[in-house]
């Protein structure tokens, strides 16, 4: 008995030392030396340096001056890194039929001047929900939009977008896809950062004035407006 325990024990330290200590630390050390952009996150930086993404995941755009990715049910919001995953409704669900006819309404608003038929990937997610990839039609569905709200040419903006297609992985895998940030982050290196959107109006909480002993709701700091110059 006591020899059987010895060697559980000693198997136990063995495989421990090997799989918890000596080979991580070989293939961090060798994944830094050998490819140490993708080992850490492939991080893309602006002009100034300063990390505003992943090359990775996708991240969303609501300025019509940038190309919008496929839509995410990647957490609350959408587009969580932390929270990746599909929505998990079928083709019969009525939530995902709303949500796709919204998109549907949104997609033809925002872009009046597109021609052709809504690229099917611009309102369906991708299982992960944060697919960082788009394919060129998709790209230059969104051209005329990104053109109007820059204030130049298609046909300059159509340059970039095909200057960023990604061909098949070597050769023969997958299909051709552009990436949505790296595409923005060349359209502002180009023709400048596009103007920020106005900040949403910010929903103020009142109380029931109705209910006994309710009083209307005070304004905060925040929502209180700066004093007159």
């Amino acid at each position: 008995m006591k020899k059987v325990f010895g060697i559980a024990i000693r198997t136990t330290i063995v495989t421990l030392v090997l799989t918890g200590l000596i080979y991580p630390f070989v293939m961090t050390g060798l994944s830094q030396v050998l490819f140490p952009w993708r080992a850490n996150g492939s991080l893309v930086t602006d002009e100034k340096g300063q990390v505003v993404g992943s090359e990775l995941i996708a991240q969303g755009f609501a300025n019509p001056a940038y190309f919008q990715p496929r839509p995410s049910a990647a957490g609350e919001k959408g587009y969580d890194a932390t929270a990746s995953g599909g929505s998990n409704l079928g083709p019969t669900s009525k939530k995902l039929q709303d949500r796709i006819n919204d998109d549907l309404k949104r997609l033809k608003s925002e872009n009046s001047e597109a021609t052709g038929p809504i690229p099917a990937e611009l309102v369906t997610t991708s299982a992960s929900g944060l697919d960082p990839h788009l394919s060129p039609d998709a790209m230059l569905w969104q051209v005329p939009r990104v053109a109007k709200s820059r204030g130049v040419s298609p046909d300059r903006v159509k340059a970039v977008v095909d200057a960023s297609v990604e061909g098949r992985t070597f050769g023969i895998l997958g299909e051709p896809r552009v990436n949505v940030l790296l595409v923005n982050l060349a359209l502002d290196r180009q023709f400048g950062k596009a103007t920020p959107l106005p900040p949403p109006p910010e929903k103020k909480e009142t109380k029931d004035a109705t209910k006994e002993g309710a009083t209307p709701a005070q304004p905060t700091s925040q929502t209180t407006p700066p004093p007159a110059k």
